[in-house]
């Protein structure tokens, strides 16, 4: 049983990742015959990782039982700035009042590269940036919080206007604000900084709708 409850539980989190890296879209068909062949799996494991990812919304049956990706919408995702920027300004101010971790002081490093420009695959960014925004949360010492942001992370990394550049320069920056402000025990300007960075990620999903 616990050998057939890993292999679910691995199938679940390599159907998840290929879902956030965009291999699978909100048009493409899936089939459970097609992943059992694809994932060289069986078909008890790999419904039971279908069914949770079910259970999470990330994907839906069709009455033909075809398998698709729910498409994330755009109000969803304004939505989840929306909710971010008041739960992670709080906990960059509470993060301010606590002395600053490793995992601060090594996310700082990784932000000042970016900053220098240039560009930067998606992917290798987004994992950079969960690294940020956890290390805050823990050092606000909120895991519970880290928790939450990780599930809204993957709903809004499934919305396709995420993926829409590759220069992450101006982002840095913000995030290295944040920490300077985190640094100096400055709650006030941690918080600021903190709802100017999604302020700043709002305008940037705007700008990208006002060209489509």
């Amino acid at each position: 049983m616990a050998d057939k409850e890993t292999l679910t539980q691995q199938i679940y989190r390599d159907l998840k990742q290929r879902i956030l890296e965009g291999r699978f879209s909100s048009e493409d068909m899936l089939t459970e015959r097609t992943l059992a062949l694809e994932s060289g799996i069986s078909r008890t494991p790999l419904r039971a990782a279908i069914s949770r990812l079910e259970k999470e919304d990330v994907i839906s049956r069709l009455p033909n039982g075809a398998l698709m990706v729910r498409e994330v919408t755009v109000e969803q995702l304004l939505e989840i700035v929306q909710i971010r920027r008041l739960l992670e300004g709080a906990a960059a101010a509470k993060a301010a009042t606590r002395a600053i971790t490793p995992a601060l002081l090594a996310s700082r490093d990784a932000m000042r590269a970016y900053a220098e420009g240039g560009d930067i695959a998606f992917d290798r960014f987004w994992l950079d940036d969960d690294a940020f925004h956890d290390a805050v949360a823990h050092a606000a010492g909120l895991p519970l919080l880290a928790t939450m942001l990780t599930e809204m992370r993957g709903i809004a990394r499934r919305c396709t206007i995420t993926r829409t550049h590759d220069r992450f320069d101006q982002q840095a920056r913000e995030h290295l604000d944040v920490i300077e402000a985190i640094a100096t025990n400055d709650e006030a300007a941690a918080r600021a900084a903190m709802e100017r960075h999604f302020d700043s990620v709002r305008a940037r999903f705007l700008a990208w709708l006002s060209r489509t």
